[in-house]
Parts: structure tokens; sequence; C-alpha cells
């Protein structure tokens, strides 16, 4: 079987889901996209063969078996409640929805579908980055004892114009949040928002965030978040238990010795770092479909959870970092 997919949204990473779909995921095609620049849409489509539609058509539309939605933060919660109308299976990019509201009016509608397996899965594709694989599998061997601390950095080159403080959170540290519950396997129950001086390069945000994480085994994780870091793409992950610790690899992309000096280059952006994560994230989600089992991505609940964690920590930001408990739906 192969799966027909349609993509709303072919910016940046939409354009690469459509590229990846039509060059090293198998068992996939892309029939449609859509997007707000017309010319881009039109330009993409040529490129694999697809044709232009608007969002609702292509929803819709019998050629699409599945929806990739890769659209403004803005748009996610409208354009994945039509695809629960239209009971098409689609990945949504990271957020959800920006709000807690809207994600937990999409997880009642899809629970209200009362299907045997959820049509919705989140792009939280650090899950199937190998060395947060490696990462989870060593710290659930039980080799470092339990997991008493995380230390975590995500840090960009220089933050995309638009956003804001609260932004950082629902957009950048998004995945901080979601890969610490991934890789403890426990719920974050409790949270603190910090900052130090804030960088001169942006002044429409406080930048960086320090963001503390507790989860519910007591499990201590420390963020930053710098979104503005001029140096490189970097994102850095230490686990440490009772016996031991794990941490990710740097993520620089290569070291040159020379001249009697070492340098490290990093990335401009996710995409050389996270490229092979999203090209497995995605045949996973191919082939779930294919196979006619449930999703192996993150799921609405999990997208849910990780937009009230960020909501807390909105709230603790807003509350000069006051200790703020995550309601739970």
């Amino acid at each position: 079987m192969t799966v027909r997919v349609g993509v709303i949204g072919v910016g940046v990473m939409g354009a690469d889901h459509v590229r990846t779909l039509h060059t090293v995921v198998s068992g996939a095609t892309v029939t449609a996209v859509t997007d707000f620049d017309a010319s881009r849409a039109a330009a993409i489509a040529e490129e694999v063969g697809a044709r232009v539609a608007t969002a609702a058509e292509l929803i819709a539309a019998p050629d699409v078996d599945a929806v990739i939605i890769a659209s403004h933060d803005s748009a996610h919660a409208e354009q994945v409640g039509l695809c629960l109308d239209h009971r098409k299976p689609v990945l949504c990019e990271k957020p959800l929805a920006p709000t807690v509201d809207e994600c937990r009016d999409l997880v009642a509608k899809e629970d209200a579908l009362a299907l045997a397996k959820p049509l919705v899965s989140v792009g939280f594709m650090r899950r199937f980055h190998h060395p947060y694989v490696a990462l989870a599998d060593e710290v659930r061997s039980g080799s470092i004892g339990t997991p008493l601390l995380v230390r975590s950095s995500h840090r960009n080159v220089s933050a995309y114009p638009g956003g804001d403080s609260a932004s950082t959170i629902t957009n950048s540290a998004i995945h901080e949040i979601d890969i610490t519950s991934w890789l403890l396997g426990v719920p974050i129950v409790e949270v603190s928002w910090h900052a130090p001086r804030s960088t001169s390069h942006d002044t429409s945000r406080q930048d960086p965030q320090v963001l503390l994480l507790r989860t519910a085994d007591g499990a201590l994780t420390m963020v930053d978040v710098f979104v503005n870091a001029r140096y490189g793409y970097d994102v850095r992950c230490e686990v440490v238990g009772e016996t031991g610790a794990v941490s990710l690899a740097p993520s620089h992309a290569l070291t040159v010795d020379s001249s009697l000096r070492s340098a490290a280059t990093y990335p401009e952006d996710w995409r050389p770092l996270f490229a092979d994560a999203y090209r497995r994230q995605l045949q996973a989600w191919v082939e779930s479909l294919a196979a006619d089992t449930p999703t192996p991505l993150a799921t609405a609940r999990d997208g849910l959870r990780a937009t009230e964690v960020a909501a807390a920590l909105i709230d603790s930001m807003n509350n000069a970092g006051a200790v703020t408990p995550v309601r739970n739906s």
C-alpha cells in the first residue's frame, strides 16, 4: 500500500517533509500541498509531481490518505480539527496547538470518535533521534541508578522574527518538555521559570531563559533555552543518576585539528542534526498507516501534556518565577 500524503505549510519545515517523503521514505507519495505563499506551494508541488489545493480541499480530498501539518502554530487547532472531522490520520508539527484549551478540545474530539487507533500524531521527532534513543535506553537499563538530575540545553543561532518570551517556551522549549517526560517515563508536575541578564541581540524577548521541571518521581530537570546564542545550533542533555551519568555526544558536526589548535564547527540550524530523526519519524508513521497499527509517535494527549507544562512555565514567568503546579486535564 502506498500512503498518499497531503502537506499543509511548505516553508522550511514543510518543504523538508515533502522532499523527505518523496526521496527517502518508502511507501509514501505526496499528492497535494498548500501554503499561504502560492508561489512557494506551486514550486514544491512541481518538484515532486503534486498538486496545489487549499487546506480544506487537501484535507477532504479522496486522493489524500493522511495529512502533515507544518503551518503556523496558530493554525494547528483548526486544521487538526478538520482532519478529525474527515477521519484523516494527521501528523502535526509541535506544538499540537498553542493553548491548553485548544489542545484539550482536540483530545476530547478525538476521544469522542471512539476509534480503535488514534488519528493524531505530534512531531516530537527527538524520540526518533538515535543519540536520544541510546540515552533513554541507557537510563532505562538501570546502569546509572535512579535518575536524580537532568541538565539540558537548547540553543539557536538566532530567533525567528515575531516571537516573544512565551513563544520561546511554546515553540522551542516544548521539545525539552516532551523529551524530559519521555526519557524519565514520568510526568512533569511542577515548574519554575528563571532568567539571567538578557542578550542585547534580541529586545523582543527574555533570552536566555532557565526552566526548572520537577517530575512526579522527584527528579529535577534544568533547561537553558537560548534562541540567540549566535555560535551555532546546539542541543545538550545529561542524565545524572545515583551511581553514574550519561549524556548526548556533542552536537557540533565537525572538529578540525590544525596549526596547534582544535576547532568545533556547529550547524546553523536543526536540520543537519535532526535530519535522520525526521526521516525515521516519517517512515515509522507511514509504516503504521500502511499496516493499520497504532501510531508509534507522540499522541494528541502527549501534545496536550507538553502544552500544559508550557502554560505552567508561562504562569511562573508572569509571577516572578514562582513554583507552579502543572494543571493536568
